[in-house]
């Protein structure tokens, strides 16, 4: 294992553990002790890796409160306060969304569909900004203090820089803001539908996102929300299975899709 001061690879296994079971290892070139975990966002916590980020998961997919979280961890032997679990959720939540960011770039249909859900943050209804393709897909979301022009540019500018690339078509409803802000951020070549019936396909997307928060009675900051949504959808998005010319995925497929992506994913996050 290198070490991760000096990246030299003359490094040496060492008969010590760490308190929680992790190796330890001393580097030949600068001296330095350190253990599997040392230089990664998890080396300061004393749970293992797989414990916080399983708990962390836990809260954002499944519509569990803090303390349903402490209490499933009370099963596997470990006792965690519900405020411990709030702090592993705003430190490794937006890592969760990084990663998972970082694997739709370039993935996108060109069909989009965009649309805003209210989510209330104390006791005030705010803008969550959401898009997908033709395929149920997520392209990106935002959460907004209004529901405005400038509101709207910052979305579509949001889109095009994380994706790579610019839609042929275009669904939202009929707010006014969207109209100027698709022409002056996409340009007047792509395809402009606002009609309500048609961006029903959205309208449905955000159930999800809605009753997922429920358990948490609010949000009292800005900031935990925007970003507890944003790893919401990226990990919904992540984990969805999707139908094949058409056909309902058997339910022993999709166990084993579902399994293999909790794995890698689990996997990526504690490197």
């Amino acid at each position: 294992m290198p070490c991760p001061r000096c990246s030299s690879k003359s490094t040496s296994k060492r008969k010590h553990r760490t308190s929680i079971g992790y190796r330890t290892y001393i580097c030949s070139n600068c001296g330095r002790r350190f253990n599997k975990r040392s230089g990664t966002p998890f080396n300061d916590l004393q749970f293992p890796t797989n414990i916080v980020l399983l708990a962390v998961l836990w809260q954002l997919r499944y519509k569990l409160s803090f303390r349903h979280v402490a209490e499933l961890l009370l099963h596997r032997g470990f006792e965690v306060s519900y405020e411990t679990i709030r702090v592993w959720e705003f430190r490794f939540a937006p890592l969760v969304s990084e990663n998972l960011r970082s694997k739709r770039r370039g993935t996108a249909g060109r069909s989009w569909y965009l649309d805003e859900a209210l989510i209330k943050v104390s006791g005030r209804w705010r803008y969550l900004y959401r898009a997908i393709d033709r395929d149920g897909n997520l392209l990106d979301s935002m959460l907004s203090e209004h529901r405005d022009k400038h509101a709207a540019r910052r979305f579509l500018r949001r889109l095009i820089d994380s994706l790579g690339q610019k839609p042929l078509r275009m669904t939202t409803d009929k707010h006014p803001a969207y109209t100027k802000a698709i022409r002056w951020i996409v340009g007047r070549k792509v395809l402009h539908r606002h009609n309500q019936y048609l961006n029903n396909r959205i309208e449905q997307d955000h159930r999800s996102i809605k009753q997922g928060y429920y358990p948490m009675l609010g949000f009292a900051k800005f900031e935990s929300a925007s970003r507890f949504c944003n790893a919401f959808d990226e990990l919904r998005n992540y984990l969805r299975v999707h139908a094949t010319d058409g056909e309902q995925v058997p339910a022993d497929v999709r166990r084993k899709i579902f399994t293999d992506k909790w794995s890698t994913l689990m996997t990526e996050l504690a490197a």
